[in-house]
């Protein structure tokens, strides 16, 4: 059976948006424990869905095996616990979904779509270009070197609005390039796994860290070959250091410290530009989420792609 035929996703992609439940998702990386940054998309994500009446659906993101770090995915479901929050059905795991994965592939290699590329990085390096100069572009699905497998770039343009940042544009071929589905290590690219899983889930919006913003044409891109609808994206603005630099677990962030969970909480909403009274933090969480959900404006949330974050320790 392909992709295309699987009948929660045809239900998906034969429902209008206007008839659909919101579905909303988030979708950490088990590569350490839960940050500041982590807490943010957790928050916009959470408050988004709930305002909403939706579904807030919650998924690993172990496509990349080679980043995994034990535990840590029942680390972060220990934190989401511990500050209230309440996902919907069972947690999705990238590592169990490889199948749906490898039949997108094939939907796209039925539309002669994919390559094998067999550069190296540092063969890429050389070439001086900011993106893919289509080396391979002409080899065959046969290769038996070692490889990659790129979508090819159509010369289009994706446009879409971002809910906070506005008005997008990026063309696939003179922007984006060729682009990684399948890495040479058998792994998928994470590019393909999260527009299957998006579908396969009915995700109605994307809630997530202004990092992915520029992914997001390629994303769709993704979608429009494969069928799929096109969820709404909402990209939040980054907490970054001095240095402008993203907080991040693989930069070796400092962890959320549970015993100072109310403080945490407000401080995200506060990044968010939601303006909660300083006395909430010496509140219970159960109020702070009560506030939160009487308050949560969009609107509020600041169109801006990186903020510093002030972190008080008070």
């Amino acid at each position: 059976m392909l992709w295309g035929d699987h009948p929660k996703l045809m239900k998906q992609m034969n429902t209008s948006k206007q008839d659909k439940q919101y579905i909303g998702r988030f979708a950490p990386s088990p590569t350490g424990p839960v940050h500041f940054g982590t807490l943010l998309a957790a928050v916009g994500s959470y408050l988004q869905a709930k305002v909403n009446n939706g579904q807030w659906l919650l998924r690993m993101e172990d496509v990349d095996t080679t980043r995994k770090v034990p535990g840590a995915d029942s680390e972060i479901l220990k934190t989401l616990e511990t500050f209230g929050f309440e996902w919907d059905g069972k947690v999705i795991y990238q590592t169990e979904q490889t199948d749906y994965y490898q039949q997108a592939l094939e939907q796209l290699i039925e539309q002669s779509l994919v390559f094998p590329c067999v550069c190296s990085r540092k063969q890429l390096a050389a070439t001086g270009s900011e993106i893919y100069p289509g080396t391979c572009r002409n080899r065959k699905l046969a290769e038996t070197a070692e490889h990659a497998l790129r979508l090819s770039a159509r010369d289009i343009t994706i446009e879409f609005d971002d809910l906070i940042m506005g008005r997008q544009s990026q063309n696939i071929a003179w922007q984006c390039g060729d682009f990684v589905i399948r890495r040479r290590d058998g792994l998928f690219a994470y590019q393909l796994a999260v527009v299957v899983d998006d579908a396969l889930q009915g995700i109605t919006e994307v809630v997530r860290g202004a990092d992915l913003l520029d992914s997001t044409p390629r994303q769709i891109y993704l979608q429009q070959l494969l069928g799929y609808a096109t969820p709404t994206y909402c990209h939040l603005p980054l907490a970054v250091d001095e240095s402008g630099s993203k907080i991040s677990k693989s930069a070796g962030a400092t962890r959320i410290e549970l015993q100072h969970k109310q403080r945490h909480l407000v401080q995200a909403l506060a990044f968010l530009g939601q303006q909660p009274p300083p006395e909430l933090a010496r509140t219970s969480i159960n109020d702070i989420w009560s506030w939160a959900l009487k308050h949560w404006r969009l609107a509020a949330v600041p169109s801006k792609t990186h903020i510093q974050p002030v972190i008080s320790q008070n």
